[in-house]
């Protein structure tokens, strides 16, 4: 698969997204987080995997821990014909379904009431300074 199919590929799965960072990589993200990772000017991939995955394909020519992503079981492929097309497709995908799960677990671990006690506290402390609420007793 060449960039302009892996891509496509990327973005055909439900809530992907696509934004350029760090220069020339090219991010696909569920829910905010990344899944996918794509050089432009060197083109290479990489992609979060199982534990077991990660071990098998780490022994493969081409492919190597991901620099700063390696221990949380992502690979890279330095060149992105190091495994055939369907076989891409499939990690793509199981980078997306493992992203995507661990997202939506951080969404339903999130209490729901959080961030508005926080705005009350902050916007009710602002309203009265303390220094005048001690005078007025």
């Amino acid at each position: 698969m060449n960039t302009d199919e892996i891509r496509e590929f990327c973005l055909s799965l439900p809530g992907a997204t696509e934004k350029l960072q760090w220069g020339d990589a090219l991010c696909f993200k569920i829910g905010g987080k990344m899944f996918a990772v794509m050089g432009l000017d060197n083109p290479r991939l990489s992609l979060k995997c199982t534990a077991d995955t990660f071990a098998e394909l780490i022994e493969r020519e081409n492919i190597r821990p991901s620099p700063y992503l390696g221990r949380h079981n992502w690979v890279m492929l330095e060149r992105l014909d190091a495994l055939g097309n369907d076989e891409l497709r499939r990690t793509i995908r199981q980078s997306y379904e493992l992203v995507r799960a661990k997202a939506a677990a951080g969404v339903r671990k999130k209490p729901a009431g959080k961030r508005r006690m926080k705005r009350k506290s902050a916007s009710a402390s602002s309203a009265v300074p303390e220094k005048s609420a001690r005078k007025k007793r």
